[in-house]
């Protein structure tokens, strides 16, 4: 078993690193904590008692992860914040466990988080997740697969945002973000569909018809929410799409309601 760990590092004896681990300089990983093979962490970094982070990890300079929730519930309880293999954690990243006993934040793989960028407690995020710098997500955030949110962009807690959506910079995100969508504005509007990002993921044009039909439907046809799913679902051509079958059970789920559609310009 090969670990590398800088003589100017602090790891505790009680934590558990895998083989052929890295850990640079005036880094402090805490009791408890857990690496997987092949990961590097750089120095300057907090890997607390809460962090499990995967395979071939890259956590750069100065992130914290697995570190205490800024939660004025929380009262030490054990809790985790998980992060799948492959993924990188850019420069002074933070990454906060779950809150209350078993709690979890729950990061999946080949993420790419940036610099300065913050997740809260219990939040989930799917795999091939990107955050630019310097976005943030509250408490309670859950971020489905292929999704990329734009640099100093602050995400509510509670928030949903739907598969291979596409959020720009800048912006506030108050409301549920369907999938396959751009979302611009502030705060937050549906822009139209992510038809690049979908075409370069392998979406056949068949499917990204099919989408941009519903996705009138529910935006752009005076027909409100409710109704605009009503009508998608008794068409047989849009209804048979398991992509479109995706946007109206994420509509079914929202609690926060869905972000609106772009303001009327005059």
């Amino acid at each position: 078993m090969s670990i590398a760990i800088d003589p100017r590092a602090a790891v505790s004896p009680k934590a558990s690193l895998g083989t052929n681990v890295s850990i640079g300089p005036f880094t402090i990983v805490e009791a408890g904590a857990v690496i997987g093979d092949g990961s590097t962490v750089g120095g300057n970094a907090l890997i607390a008692l809460g962090a499990r982070i995967g395979k071939d990890c890259r956590i750069h300079h100065g992130a914290v992860v697995g570190h205490a929730p800024q939660d004025l519930k929380y009262n030490n309880e054990p809790s985790t914040c998980e992060i799948g293999d492959r993924t990188t954690v850019r420069e002074y990243a933070v990454l906060h466990r779950g809150t209350g006993e078993g709690g979890r934040t729950v990061i999946g793989r080949d993420c790419f988080l940036m610099a300065f960028s913050h997740i809260a407690h219990d939040c989930v995020l799917g795999e091939h997740v990107i955050m630019a710098n310097a976005s943030m997500l509250a408490g309670h955030v859950n971020v489905e697969d292929w999704v990329t949110i734009g640099g100093i962009t602050p995400v509510h807690q509670f928030v949903s945002i739907g598969q291979h959506a596409m959020i720009g910079g800048g912006l506030r995100v108050p409301k549920d973000v369907p999938p396959y969508i751009l979302a611009g504005g502030e705060p937050a509007v549906f822009e139209g569909l992510n038809s690049i990002g979908l075409r370069r993921r392998g979406f056949v044009p068949g499917v990204i018809d099919a989408l941009d039909h519903a996705y009138t439907l529910i935006y752009r046809s005076g027909l409100n929410v409710s109704q605009a799913v009503a009508r998608i679902r008794e068409d047989a051509s849009l209804a048979g799409v398991r992509e479109v079958q995706n946007v109206v059970e994420f509509i079914g789920k929202s609690k926060r309601g869905i972000i609106s559609a772009p303001r009327a310009r005059h």
